[in-house]
């Protein structure tokens, strides 16, 4: 669906930056106004997820528009193939200019480094807040300042010195708010007030399996004096040193996140002065979601709701009504053939998502999805010990399986539990608090949903564990 004239493309993309950390999402601990108008002037869509709810192969199945099993990246420690063809090499075909600044994060080196930009300017690995050092086809070096405003820096320069009409598409990754949360001086003053406890701070896991109660992942006893910049004060409770554990954090987290804010208002306001707002596809998102005290936990990796959850805004004033709520399932796996049809470029067969643009312009070109499938490859069982698993969501209900043999990064140990089923009631139960697996009154809709996992599984090509049985209806 060309337009007039084809749009410029503005991906901003955060490392870990939860849903509920926005305004526009309802936050109940912070405010992201410049976030925000990306929302009132376009689209916030309730339903996005990862389908790998880690930083690296979420940021692979975003660009190639597959699944971690496709494009081989499934891990932290699975770089890229970067001559794949992805949204940008098409874009590029088709006559783009193309760059690429910010946290890449996808291995480097030759065959990993960026490819089908124009201009690329990454992060080292995960990158630094303060003083980052950058590497680009020039070669390394580091540029003094706060990487978030370094970022939207270097990009908007980019632009500034391209030459003649032709449309351009540009990445800016940011690397906040990953850890380990160090924010700008600027706002050091910023989040003092106590920070609202989210409702499922004392999760006791009671009904979820032994495979989500391993997780190292609590607040209280795994966030440790590097990441909090202090140590707790002395003489405190258990109970009382966890809830000064999740203020300090969340006051750097929050901190991180401000200034985004007010990257994403720079990128606002300079595509208005140029006059390109309303001809620009204009996207916020992140990798992922991310705990924030939720379940009692920081990090993401489960496919729980807080971690799978992608927050994701979109302006296009020329073609898109503002003010709209998608509530349709959209993954990360839909952004590239969104993107390409936004921009009347052919997207490549190989991709495996659906594009939304249709339905943000009253004209679907497919049905709606029914569910989404998810895998989270590493079984880890030396940081976080979040173990492998997969599973199907749909709008009600959310079946997962543990699988638990030791897949995933080489050397930590192998263990091997049994395999085990969760599953949600996401009408009855939102929290998920309450693992109804094995409850009686939900066998027919357990039944159904082992059947549907096993059908994407074999739609997308991906294979299911050993360990998982067939299903005898299938």
């Amino acid at each position: 669906m060309p337009a007039q004239r084809r749009p410029n493309i503005v991906f901003i993309l955060t490392d870990d930056h939860a849903s509920h950390a926005i305004g526009a999402y309802g936050s109940a601990v912070n405010s992201t106004p410049r976030i925000d108008e990306l929302a009132a002037h376009g689209v916030r869509f309730d339903n996005c997820f990862a389908t790998n709810s880690l930083c690296t192969p979420s940021r692979a199945s975003l660009l190639t528009g597959t699944y971690s099993h496709v494009n081989g990246v499934s891990t932290l420690v699975t770089p890229i193939d970067a001559s794949q063809t992805t949204f940008i090499s098409q874009l590029k075909a088709a006559g783009y200019r193309t760059a690429m600044v910010g946290k890449w994060h996808m291995g480097d080196g030759p065959g990993h480094d960026p490819q089908g930009f124009d201009y690329w300017d990454v992060l080292i690995e995960q990158g630094e807040y303060h003083d980052p050092r950058f590497l680009s086809a020039d070669g390394l070096r580091t540029v003094e300042g706060y990487a978030t405003d370094l970022i939207t820096d270097l990009s908007l320069a980019w632009v500034e010195g391209l030459e003649g009409d032709d449309p351009w598409a540009i990445l800016i990754w940011h690397k906040a708010p990953h850890r380990p949360w160090q924010p700008h001086p600027r706002h050091a003053e910023l989040y003092k007030d106590p920070i609202p406890l989210p409702r499922t701070w004392d999760d006791d896991y009671a009904t979820r399996s032994s495979s989500a109660r391993r997780a190292a992942m609590r607040i209280a006893e795994h966030l440790s004096a590097e990441d909090l910049k202090q140590n707790p004060p002395e003489g405190l409770s258990y109970e009382d040193e966890a809830l000064w554990k999740y203020q300090r954090y969340m006051e750097d987290y929050l901190r991180c996140v401000a200034a985004v804010d007010d990257n994403v208002g720079r990128v606002i306001d300079w595509l208005r002065a140029r006059g390109d707002f309303d001809d620009t596809v204009l996207l916020y998102a992140s990798d992922q979601g991310f705990f924030l005290g939720d379940h009692g936990w920081f990090d993401k990796r489960f496919m729980y709701e807080q971690s799978l959850r992608m927050p994701l805004l979109m302006s296009y004033p020329r073609k898109v009504a503002a003010g709209q709520v998608h509530d349709g399932i959209v993954t990360n796996v839909d952004y590239a053939q969104t993107l390409l049809e936004f921009a009347g470029v052919e997207s490549h067969p190989r991709m495996q998502g659906r594009s939304f643009a249709g339905d943000l312009v009253g004209k679907p070109t497919s049905p709606p999805a029914e569910g989404m499938y998810y895998r989270y490859w590493e079984h880890d069982d030396v940081f976080h010990k979040a173990p492998a698993h997969y599973g199907w969501r749909d709008t009600r209900y959310k079946l997962i399986y543990f699988y638990n043999d030791g897949m995933g990064i080489p050397g930590t140990g192998g263990f091997t539990y049994p395999g085990e089923w969760e599953l949600y009631d996401l009408e009855a139960d939102p929290d998920e608090l309450r693992n109804v697996f094995h409850a009686p009154e939900y066998r027919a809709v357990r039944s159904a949903l082992q059947i549907r996992l096993w059908r994407a599984q074999q739609a997308l090509g991906d294979e299911p564990h050993p360990s998982q049985a067939r299903p005898e209806a299938v």
